[in-house]
């Protein structure tokens, strides 16, 4: 009689887990660098198609930013940072996983101005001028745009005529915004930000900058859900994630 009740007992938990597929849901928490915003959604939403019951729940900001929030226990599965530095203090504090980490695609420094400007700078030396009184980069303590800016300024020898100039934003995309605004009148940004905005902004020139825009991703070693972590990983960088990491501008690395 104990055998029929727990045939019984399991013949209906296996009916409540075939009408409840959720049970078997898998949902993981993507911190992503704010640039990878809008690719990084299609990418979310072509990964839970393709595995059904999973779903990825992001978290974007600068990576500086995202990088203190897991310093402090926020609950992580993957990270994805806009520069190497960054993922390196993450390894370096024990956060990421060992054999995880990897680049999955390239970026490009541009100069974009307000649409509408009639001031188009050729080159950075412009910026200098009286033309330009305001102009927007990433915060360069957290946000990996405004190192690569700061770097390059540093690099042209621009520093002391440029520093009463910027107004500096929380995230490169912030920084994008300040320009299809007009509230400033030029901005440093990713190629693959210009694009969500090019009815508002133009790109003046590209900024090649001392060394290339590369961004890794890893799973974090206190992943609740590491199997999903490493599925979502291998599909960004998978034949169908880059395709359409490439059609929002993204290279490969």
């Amino acid at each position: 009689m104990q055998v029929n009740r727990w045939l019984r007992a399991a013949a209906c938990a296996l009916t409540l887990t075939a009408a409840s597929p959720l049970l078997w849901a898998q949902e993981i928490v993507v911190s992503a660098a704010a640039s990878l915003t809008n690719a990084f959604q299609a990418v979310g939403k072509a990964w839970s198609q393709a595995n059904p019951g999973h779903k990825a729940t992001f978290n974007f900001a600068a990576s500086g930013a995202l990088l203190a929030q897991m310093q402090q226990g926020a609950p992580v599965d993957v990270f994805a940072s806009a520069d190497q530095p960054t993922m390196d203090k993450a390894q370096a504090a024990g956060l990421i996983a060992q054999g995880t980490r990897s680049d999955f695609v390239k970026n490009e420094l541009v100069l974009i101005v307000p649409a509408k400007s009639s001031k188009v700078p050729k080159s950075l030396d412009d910026l200098a001028g009286g033309a330009y009184q305001r102009i927007a980069a990433g915060t360069p303590a957290s946000v990996p745009v405004g190192r690569y800016t700061m770097g390059v300024i540093e690099q042209a020898k621009l520093d002391a005529p440029l520093k009463p100039k910027w107004i500096y934003g929380e995230s490169v995309r912030q920084v994008l915004d300040y320009v299809a605004r007009g509230e400033v009148d030029a901005g440093f940004v990713y190629r693959t930000d210009a694009m969500v905005k090019k009815d508002e902004t133009q790109i003046a020139f590209a900024v090649p900058t001392t060394t290339p825009v590369t961004y890794p991703i890893a799973q974090l070693a206190a992943s609740k859900q590491p199997a999903a972590a490493q599925s979502f990983i291998a599909f960004v960088k998978g034949a169908e994630g880059r395709k359409i990491l490439q059609s929002f501008g993204f290279a490969q690395p």
